[in-house]
């Protein structure tokens, strides 16, 4: 992936050039056919990933069906490069899709190579992680309220 269209993803919006570009270099790019899975539901939650172009739909054998779907830009999976898992849904690609995968080993190697860059993406992973509690707090709130 270039490293310019790392801006285009939220977790990274706010990483400079040499951050971007040192992402880049550990990123795997997939490419998904119409109904091939980025990953599937129970499966071990191997890394971050991006959806450069396409969509995906999100489903979930324990809620019935599809929940949701990611458009490109977005990205999914970000806290399974610090806390191992099994993943919550399956992802299907949704026509065309290109994805780009940062497994967990390369967030070691990140680290090792990079360390300023792997901590702006545990920090805006951390970032992204509590906007999500803080959200799922005020609903539970809401929630009791009623």
């Amino acid at each position: 992936m270039n490293p310019d269209d790392l801006k285009h993803f939220s977790l990274m919006a706010e990483f400079s050039e040499e951050d971007r570009e040192a992402l880049a270099e550990m990123l795997e790019e997939r490419v998904l056919p119409n109904g091939k899975s980025a990953f599937r539901e129970g499966s071990e939650a191997e890394g971050l990933v991006l959806l450069e172009k396409g969509r995906l739909k999100l489903k979930s054998g324990r809620r019935g069906g599809v929940i949701g779907s990611l458009q490109a830009p977005e990205h999914l999976g970000a806290a399974s490069l610090f806390a191992f898992g099994k993943r919550e849904v399956t992802a299907l690609a949704d026509g065309a899709c290109t994805i780009w995968v940062l497994p967990r080993s390369g967030m070691a190697r990140l680290l090792n190579d990079a360390p300023r860059a792997a901590y702006r993406l545990a920090e805006a992973t951390a970032g992204e992680l509590g906007g999500l509690l803080r959200t799922g707090t005020d609903l539970l709130s809401e929630a009791e309220l009623e």
